[in-house]
C-alpha cells in the first residue's frame, strides 16, 4: 500500500481542488462587513502567506503564534504555518495578562499574527515578552493601526507581492503542527503539542457518522474560537469534507449569531452552552426561527436537559452532546443513540441524551478508583475518568516526563460513570466533587437541574465547609434581569429531581457568574468570592 505521510496542508489542497467553488464567509473584525471567497482562493492566499513567512525568516520548527478571532486570515495562517513545518501556536486573548505573557515566553514564539483590536493589549505586554521578534497585524493597509510595537507588518501588504506558488515540504507525519495551552485554572497554563498525524486522524474521526457527520452539503458556522481546544477540529475537518465555512469574527452575541445562521443558511454549528443561552435570549426577546439549522454540537460543559428540549421541541434542531479536552485534540466522546438505546422509553432515552456519550473510534475510556482498580460500567459507580487513544497527548510541552501512566492511560481529572451501553457521563471535576457526610454530591448535576428553571440564566454549585457534614453544596444563581425568583422557589423546582440530602441549604444570587477564558464556570473565582464574603 502507498504510504504518504499525513499532512495538514493536504486538507486545504483537497478542498481547493475538489470543492474549489465552495465559499468561506467571514464577518470581518475591522468593521463587521462580510467577506466572501472560495477554497480555491483561500489556498492561493495561504501559499502567498507561506512564502511571506519564509521571507521574514520563519523556519521549520519555529513557533509562530496567532491571537485572533475566527476569520479567513486566521484560517490561512493555520495552514501556512503548519504546512511549511513550523508550529501554529494559538493564544487565547481572553486569558489574564500574565497568563498570555507566560504562554508566549514559554513557547518561545518568534512571530505573532494578531487582529488589529489586540494591538493595544500587546503594546501593554511587550516589555515582558522575551522571544517575539516580529508582529503581523491581520488586516489591510486601510485599517492598519498606529503602534509603538517594533517590527510590525501589515498582513495584506506583506502577502501582496508574494507568489501563490508554494511546494509544501514532505514532512514526517509526527512533525509537530500546532500548540495549544490549557487555561491554567489550577496553575500555570500547560502546552499541548499536536502533530500532523494526530490532527488529521482526529478530523477523520469527527467527520464520521457517529460523530459530527459533516459533509459537502453542510454549511458550518464555526463559533468555537480557533484559539480554544484546536477549534474542536473544525478548521481541518470542514475543508476535508468540502463544507461551506462561516466564520463569525469577534461578534458572538445572540443577534449576530442568529443573523449569520439565517443569511448563510447554516446547517451545523458547535459551541459551549453559554453561547446557545445568548442565542436563546435573543430569540426569546426578538423572535425568529432556526429553519436551516439541522444540528448543533454542544461541549465544554454539561448540557442541561432543558437546552436539549428547547432546541429540539421548539426549533427542530438535533443536539449532539460531546466531551473532550485540550489534551485529547480535543474530542473524546459523542452522544448519538444506538439502535439498542433508541428502543428504550422516551424518559430513559432522555437520561442518556444528557450524558457525554460513547468514545469515537480511536479513543478508549475507563474509570478507576483511588487505588487504580478498574470500576464497573453500571452507570452508577463513579470513578476517575482515564483516556488513551490515537490523538491523546503523551506529555505536556517541554515537560520532562510523560503525563500518562505505565499502561498509557491519561487521568482526565474528571469523575464519571459509564453505563452498560457504553455511555459516559461526567459527574464532576475531581476537585469540584462535594463530600457531604461521607457521600459524594455532583455539583454538575445540581447545576444542570437549577439551570432548567425558566428564570435562571446560569447556576454554579461549590462545596462550603459544614461543621456537621464536612461539606454542603452552595447554589449560586445568576437570574434573568427582570426576575423576582426566590431561592426557595428554585429549591422547590429542584425537589424530587435528586436525593433530598443533595439539595443545597442556601441559594446566593449574583449579578454575573464569572467564566473562564474557555467559557466555563470559574469555580476558583467563586470560591474566592465566597471566602471574601465571609471575611
Amino acid at each position: 500500500m502507498q504510504n504518504e505521510p499525513l499532512s495538514i496542508a493536504h486538507a486545504l489542497e483537497h478542498a481547493a481542488r475538489f470543492h474549489g467553488r465552495v465559499e468561506i464567509v467571514t464577518r470581518q473584525t475591522e468593521n463587521g462587513s462580510i467577506h466572501r471567497y472560495t477554497y480555491a482562493e483561500a489556498l492561493r492566499r495561504t501559499k502567498q502567506l507561506a512564502n511571506a513567512l519564509q521571507s521574514i525568516g520563519v523556519k521549520s520548527g519555529d513557533r509562530v503564534a496567532t491571537m485572533a478571532w475566527n476569520t479567513h486570515r486566521h484560517l490561512e495562517a493555520w495552514y501556512a504555518i503548519a504546512g511549511q513545518g513550523a508550529i501554529c501556536h494559538t493564544v487565547n486573548p481572553r486569558l489574564f495578562k500574565q497568563q498570555i505573557v507566560y504562554i508566549l515566553n514559554h513557547a518561545e514564539d518568534s512571530v505573532l499574527l494578531l487582529d488589529a483590536a489586540f494591538v493595544p493589549q500587546l503594546e501593554e505586554l511587550w516589555p515582558q515578552l522575551t522571544s517575539l521578534q516580529q508582529i503581523i497585524v491581520m488586516t489591510d493597509e486601510e485599517h492598519q493601526p498606529q503602534t509603538t510595537l517594533p517590527n510590525v507588518h501589515c498582513y495584506e501588504k506583506l502577502i501582496a507581492d508574494q507568489s501563490d506558488e508554494f511546494t509544501w515540504p514532505e514532512l514526517d507525519e509526527n512533525t509537530p503542527s500546532s500548540l495549544c495551552y490549557t487555561s491554567g485554572t489550577t496553575g500555570d497554563p500547560k502546552g499541548v503539542l499536536y502533530t500532523h498525524r494526530s490532527n488529521l486522524l482526529h478530523s477523520y474521526a469527527i467527520n464520521s457518522g457517529e460523530a459530527n457527520g459533516i459533509s459537502g452539503r453542510d454549511v458550518v458556522l464555526m463559533t468555537v474560537p480557533m484559539f480554544h481546544a484546536n477549534s474542536w477540529g473544525l478548521a481541518y475537518s470542514c475543508p476535508m469534507a468540502g463544507a461551506k465555512l462561516v466564520l463569525p469574527g469577534s461578534q458572538l452575541d445572540g443577534n449576530s449569531v442568529h443573523s449569520l445562521i439565517e443569511t448563510e443558511q447554516v446547517t451545523f454549528s458547535a459551541a459551549v452552552p453559554t453561547l446557545w443561552k445568548m442565542l436563546f435570549a435573543h430569540l426569546d426577546k426578538q423572535g425568529g426561527q432556526l429553519d436551516s439549522l439541522r444540528q448543533v454540537l454542544i461541549g465544554g460543559s454539561a448540557v442541561p436537559c432543558s437546552m436539549i428540549e428547547k432546541f429540539e421541541q421548539r426549533y427542530n434542531v438535533h443536539v449532539v452532546h460531546a466531551w473532550g479536552m485540550t489534551e485529547a485534540n480535543p474530542t473524546g466522546t459523542m452522544c448519538r443513540l444506538t439502535n439498542e438505546v433508541d428502543s428504550l422509553s422516551p424518559a430513559e432515552k432522555q437520561k442518556i441524551r444528557v450524558k457525554q456519550g460513547k468514545p469515537v473510534f480511536g479513543v478508549n475510556l475507563k474509570i478507576i478508583n483511588d487505588e487504580g482498580a478498574e470500576l464497573p460500567h453500571d452507570g452508577v459507580t463513579m470513578g476517575r475518568l482515564m483516556i488513551k487513544g490515537l490523538w491523546v497527548m503523551q506529555r505536556y510541552y517541554k515537560a520532562e516526563f510523560d503525563a500518562f501512566d505505565q499502561d498509557g492511560w491519561l487521568d482526565t481529572g474528571d469523575i464519571a460513570t459509564i453505563d452498560p451501553y457504553g455511555y459516559m457521563q461526567i459527574t464532576d471535576r475531581a476537585k469540584d466533587l462535594i463530600k457531604s457526610g461521607g457521600e459524594w454530591i455532583s455539583s454538575v448535576e445540581l447545576e444542570n437541574i437549577a439551570t432548567g428553571h425558566p428564570e435562571v440564566i446560569l447556576a454554579a454549585v461549590i462545596g462550603i465547609h459544614d461543621e456537621t457534614w464536612q461539606e454542603r453544596p452552595l447554589l449560586i444563581v445568576q437570574s434573568a434581569t427582570d426576575s423576582n425568583v426566590t431561592g426557595q422557589q428554585i429549591l422547590d423546582f429542584m425537589t424530587g429531581k435528586v436525593a433530598k440530602w443533595w439539595l443545597p441549604d442556601h441559594v446566593e444570587f449574583v449579578s454575573e457568574i464569572p467564566l473562564t477564558a474557555a467559557g466555563k464556570i470559574n469555580k476558583k473565582a467563586l470560591r474566592e468570592w465566597y471566602s471574601n464574603r465571609l471575611a
